[in-house]
């Protein structure tokens, strides 16, 4: 608030003033006052407006500026209706009351959502897991009866799985932290894991895997690591290079930090389309034309990623290479700093 809004604000009591003072004005001409006389109950009249006035205005401000900063400082800013202190005016009351029934209202509605939500996330996860224990049980008896077909059913099992599971971290991904254990692991575990995952769509589509450095310990959620590295090779397994494939996977050394680079030959991003491809939904012109593409995948891998501390990029041309970069800091630098390096 500054002093040329309060003073259009008041114009209306700072023109009922000035009418007054002129009636005031010939009311004592008309009696026979001095102009002496006159004069000094205009200054009078001049000085306790304008003190009037500079007192309403510092008190206001001050009341203002105090809100400001209580807004700034809060996180959840639908809560100020609880925080600051009730005004002493008249109109600063009723509208303090009003916010104080506004937010009072607004917060019944959001905890009403939040346990909507959470019974919703709860049954989503229970479904979820019986759905995985079924497939499981397919998978078995797949395997121990083995026909021509078998490999092409485990295959699309596998992708069923896979699509399960996408939705149970999509359904995890907003209270990542309540969720994880950041502990020191070994990244080549986590990889090889996700090898075996993926053994029967390597094995359909001849693809070579090259593993070279990965022998290295990092400090992440295993489970979730692995999510994000199975994530961004199926995507590799999916747009692949028809002829040879091939997925290496390899670390390197930074200042602060090790690189896990997953590098593939296949089809490439566009670079009109590589900005985009970690958001939500975005499949790009290749996704669009048949394989199937949610555009989740990757938007997932950036959330989990940056919930984690980590840092996710590609790299991409066309019909040359794609490479997905993870960055795992080391100590207490942040991702934003190793990218520096």
């Amino acid at each position: 608030m500054n002093l040329n809004d309060y003073l259009k604000e008041r114009i209306g009591i700072l023109f009922l003033n000035i009418v007054l003072l002129m009636v005031l004005i010939i009311f004592l001409f008309s009696v026979g006052n001095t102009f002496e006389v006159i004069k000094v109950i205009i200054t009078m009249w001049v000085l306790i407006c304008i003190f009037l006035f500079l007192y309403d205005y510092k008190r206001k401000k001050l009341y203002f500026n105090t809100i400001l900063k209580v807004i700034n400082s809060l996180d959840k800013k639908y809560l100020i209706g609880e925080i600051i202190e009730e005004p002493c005016d008249i109109v600063g009351k009723f509208y303090y009351n009003l916010m104080r029934e506004s937010s009072k209202s607004m917060l019944e509605e959001i905890n009403l959502s939040k346990c909507v939500q959470k019974e919703y996330k709860e049954y989503i996860e229970k479904w979820i897991h019986e759905v995985k224990t079924h497939i499981s049980a397919i998978k078995l008896i797949e395997e121990n009866n083995r026909t021509k077909n078998s490999s092409l059913v485990l295959h699309e099992l596998d992708n069923i799985d896979r699509f399960v599971e996408q939705t149970l971290f999509y359904a995890r991904s907003e209270e990542v932290d309540k969720d994880y254990l950041i502990r020191e692991i070994s990244l080549q575990k986590c990889i090889n894991q996700v090898i075996i995952r993926n053994k029967q769509m390597f094995i359909l589509n001849n693809i070579e895997v090259e593993l070279s450095g990965v022998n290295k310990n990092v400090y992440c959620d295993s489970k979730w690591l692995e999510f994000i590295i199975n994530q961004v090779i199926v995507n590799a397994i999916k747009y692949r290079n028809k002829n040879l494939p091939i997925i290496k996977v390899y670390t390197k050394d930074i200042r602060h930090g090790l690189k896990l680079i997953i590098e593939d030959n296949g089809i490439g991003i566009p670079q009109n389309e590589i900005n985009r491809v970690f958001e939500k939904g975005f499949t790009g012109e290749k996704g669009r034309k048949g394989n199937n593409s949610t555009g989740i995948g990757l938007y997932l891998c950036k959330k989990l990623a940056y919930k984690l501390g980590l840092d996710i990029s590609i790299e991409s041309k066309v019909n040359e290479y794609t490479r997905v970069i993870i960055v795992f800091p080391r100590g207490n630098f942040s991702c934003n700093e190793l990218l520096l390096y």
